[in-house]
């Protein structure tokens, strides 16, 4: 037997879910700042979120997914602005460094918090938000990869690796300079574009002194 539902029925349901879901996602972020990662417990969050325990876990796993349910929305979003960067033609160092400064804008608001997501997403691969942040994870990768393959194309930077290669050396170079940046007492993402830069010019120019190819004033990575 089917039951109907009436499309305003539907229309209540769903809005409760997204309600619910934003009540658990505001408990679990005030009582982590508050109170830490390791000594919030589910059932304080439930409570605070006035919602039962069982119905938390209709939207998290367990409390590292739970991590992601705070995060995942927002993350998408810094994710959108940052790609903002890859739309241009200007030099790939400044594309990168452009891609990243939204992700240290965001984490500086709350390094506790962002210390807790950071620390938790490694080797996060199961859960009922996994999905949801590798699917951005792989967008931000897909948008350095983007703009390589058109640095490449135009000339900007040469390179024998495949475009797809060079963004995840990228992508790992500037996910641990974000974890060493966020341990200090207090994270400041001006001074860290400045290191990270750096730390990027450093991977575009190679290691060749004499030898290498300076396009548009950034020396390749493949020998003359």
């Amino acid at each position: 037997m089917i039951m109907y539902v009436a499309p305003n029925e539907l229309g209540l349901r769903q809005q409760n879910k997204v309600e619910k879901s934003q009540r658990i996602r505001i408990a679990a972020r005030e009582l982590f700042s508050k109170h830490g990662y390791e000594s919030a417990t589910l059932r304080q969050i439930a409570k605070r979120a006035h919602v039962g325990l069982g119905t938390v876990f209709n939207y998290a796993q367990d409390k590292r997914d739970l991590v992601f349910l705070i995060f995942n929305e927002e993350l998408a979003a810094v994710t959108d602005n940052a790609l903002r960067a890859t739309h241009s033609h200007r030099p790939l160092l400044d594309q990168l460094v452009g891609i990243y400064k939204p992700y240290y804008e965001y984490y500086s608001k709350n390094p506790a918090l962002s210390r807790i997501l950071l620390k938790e997403l490694t080797f996060y691969s199961e859960g009922k938000q996994a999905a949801i942040f590798q699917e951005i994870r792989e967008r931000l990768i897909s948008g350095i990869e983007n703009a390589v393959q058109t640095a490449q194309q135009e000339g900007r930077i040469r390179s024998r690796a495949e475009a797809r290669v060079v963004a995840r050396h990228i992508f790992f170079v500037c996910s641990g300079a974000v974890r060493w940046w966020i341990a200090s007492l207090r994270p400041d993402p001006h001074e860290v574009l400045t290191e990270l830069r750096r730390l990027l010019e450093l991977q575009i120019n190679g290691l060749y002194p004499a030898r290498s190819n300076r396009v548009n004033g950034i020396a390749s990575a493949i020998p003359a």
